[in-house]
């Protein structure tokens, strides 16, 4: 069995992706690691080519700035390395997730396992949004709970965006994969990074979503859906996190959006009927 690992970059260190810790998190269980790296304004690949790594493979590409339609450029980015991948199965890790040491094991296990079983397409993962500080995540129907991060390199998948594949039965038709579990999670941080360098972020990132730029401000947010973080994060993030104690705490005159409304709404019929309501780009089938 071998594993292709891919992601796509721009501009990480500047934008305050933990992105050489995502990749060292990885590459005990990958084969190979591509990574679609967009022309930078930092030092970006100066630190990619620094790890010395012989399974990191950058190409470099181009990209379209034209292409202002639903993120369609980062689905873009994502298949250009996607489409390099050589390993069985293909591991894509964006450059603000990190895997634990401790869920590696079975992560191997899981794609050993659904190797040779044609009804299992891709592995889901459970997640781990952290916000606002690296004891306090979010949860939430608003923000996925599982997501598709494996995928067999034998189907035929592609992403119409920079969230999610589709899987081609017909030329004309695309379906969510039929998943299994990976019994594992992702703990995805991009959301504790500094408020400045998340608004670089988002001032490079809407253009490409037709939107324009709304300046972040991590305490407007319902407390609500923020609960503590009672477990250890991956060893690789080290200084990273910070150093800062105790739930994090929004702002309590924050007035609440339509969207939180509904969002709070969802979560209050989840309680009531044990119901899992967010959003879910998959079919689970084992």
């Amino acid at each position: 069995m071998t594993v292709s690992g891919f992601t796509f970059l721009k501009n990480g260190h500047m934008l305050g992706y933990p992105f050489i810790q995502s990749i060292q998190s990885i590459l005990p269980i990958v084969d190979e690691y591509i990574v679609a790296l967009g022309p930078c304004d930092d030092d970006t690949e100066k630190m990619l080519l620094a790890m010395n790594e012989p399974k990191l493979k950058i190409i470099r590409t181009q990209w379209n700035n034209k292409m202002k339609h639903s993120g369609y450029v980062y689905g873009q980015q994502k298949m250009i390395a996607q489409f390099n991948c050589t390993g069985d199965w293909i591991f894509y890790l964006e450059a603000d997730e990190i895997l634990h040491e401790n869920d590696l094991e079975n992560i191997h296990t899981s794609m050993q396992m659904h190797l040779k079983d044609d009804k299992v397409e891709a592995l889901v993962f459970d997640y781990l949004h952290f916000y606002g500080n690296k004891n306090s995540y979010l949860w939430s129907p608003g923000w996925y709970r599982r997501a598709p991060r494996i995928l067999k390199n034998s189907i035929r998948s592609y992403a119409p965006d920079g969230l999610f594949w589709l899987v081609l039965e017909k030329n004309k038709v695309g379906r969510y994969p039929k998943a299994a579990l990976a019994n594992a999670k992702i703990y995805h941080y991009g959301w504790i990074r500094s408020e400045e360098e998340m608004n670089k972020k988002s001032k490079q990132v809407q253009q490409y979503w037709g939107k324009e730029h709304n300046e972040i401000d991590y305490s407007k947010i319902s407390q609500k859906i923020i609960k503590e973080f009672k477990g250890t994060h991956p060893k690789y993030m080290g200084k990273w996190l910070g150093d800062k104690e105790g739930v994090y705490k929004s702002d309590p005159n924050h007035k609440l959006t339509r969207k939180e409304k509904k969002h709070l709404f969802m979560l209050q019929i989840e309680r009531l009927t044990g119901l899992e309501l967010s959003k879910k780009h998959y079919k689970l089938v084992r």
